[in-house]
């Protein structure tokens, strides 16, 4: 009976003691140290002429010769194409003819106008018909005036027959064939002028968010990185592209090496102002309420909260976080998915 007793007892007090306490968790960690000056984004790009003019005719016409093509390095008077002129050659002929008759009709009233003068005076005539001979002499003045003013309209047409460049350049497009019929301001020939060189990229929104105020961009040929030249952006577009979303940025080179052509590929490579964004693992990301989040270390007692963050940015290798987490956090990089909040951990590499 005695014996009984005691039996009970002993099972009553197993019964009673805790459970051992769980062994922590060993963990991977990162402490959060803040970057210096940012990254460096690269991007690629072309070449291209800092302008590019569209060049037309005055006039319309049937275009009859185009002795350029795409490529073609063109001088400062070089005919670039060449309308039908025989209208205005017809015009011109018209408008000299114009002012022949009318040169002559002035010339016979004006002498007419100095007969009538010279007899008024010594009263061989009448007031009224000197008024006559004056007004005829005015008339066939404004006649000959308006005849040379259709001459000089008619050289300046056939002149127009003739497109020729105005500076230096290169052709880097064209806009009709010869027999076609243009009209005025059509594009015919688009002329690269020689003067600048622009290296153009498509920059992702928050690449130009954190662009310093005036970045300097060091570009270099993709096929020979030795042929490098700096720049920096001389035009941002203000608006997105409608499919890409990117912004288009023209960066003007400063004394490109010749072998920077146009329609040349480059790379361009310029530091980003991170501001206050911290770098972490990809592996330490994890989600909360469909939000991303990591895991903290609280040091002080070695246990962990999920603690929700703002992504700026990422890639595969990491994640650029712009809030939630500061310098000096204690972030789990391994062995998140197995975590629960409050839990205790151990850090793998630090002493047990």
């Amino acid at each position: 009976m005695v014996a009984s007793i005691a039996l009970a007892l002993l099972s009553g007090c197993n019964r009673a003691e805790a459970p051992p306490a769980p062994e922590p968790r060993p963990v991977r960690v990162i402490t959060i140290a803040k970057e210096q000056g940012g990254e460096t984004v690269t991007l690629t790009g072309t070449v291209q002429a800092q302008t590019e003019v569209n060049l037309g005719f005055r006039i319309d016409g049937r275009m009859i010769e185009r002795p350029v093509n795409v490529g073609d390095t063109v001088k400062p008077g070089q005919v670039l194409a060449r309308l039908d002129p025989e209208n205005e050659r017809n015009a011109l002929r018209a408008a000299q003819a114009a002012v022949l008759a009318a040169s002559g009709q002035f010339d016979e009233a004006s002498n007419n106008y100095d007969r009538q003068r010279q007899l008024l005076a010594g009263g061989w005539t009448t007031r009224v018909r000197y008024d006559q001979a004056l007004q005829a002499r005015n008339t066939t003045q404004a006649q000959l005036d308006s005849a040379q003013a259709q001459l000089s309209i008619a050289q300046d047409r056939l002149s127009y027959t003739d497109l020729a460049a105005d500076a230096p350049g290169t052709v880097t497009a064209r806009g009709a064939e010869p027999g076609e019929v243009v009209r005025a301001g059509q594009m015919i020939v688009q002329i690269a002028r020689k003067e600048g060189r622009d290296a153009v990229f498509d920059v992702p929104p928050q690449v130009k968010d954190q662009a310093p105020a005036d970045p300097v961009v060091e570009v270099a040929l993709t096929m020979d990185p030795e042929a490098t030249a700096t720049g920096r952006v001389r035009e941002l577009s203000p608006r997105a592209d409608p499919a890409t979303g990117t912004f288009q940025v023209r960066v003007g080179l400063t004394d490109p090496p010749p072998q920077m052509r146009l329609g040349a590929t480059v790379t361009g490579r310029m530091r980003l102002d991170r501001g206050s964004e911290v770098a972490v693992p990809a592996s330490a990301l994890t989600g909360s309420e469909g939000q991303p989040a990591v895991w903290v270390v609280d040091a002080s007692n070695m246990t962990v909260a999920l603690r929700p963050i703002e992504i700026a940015r990422f890639d595969q290798a990491r994640v650029l976080v712009s809030r939630g987490i500061e310098p000096g956090d204690v972030v789990i990089t391994a062995g998140v998915q197995a975590l629960r909040p409050g839990q205790k951990v151990r850090l793998l590499g630090a002493p047990s």
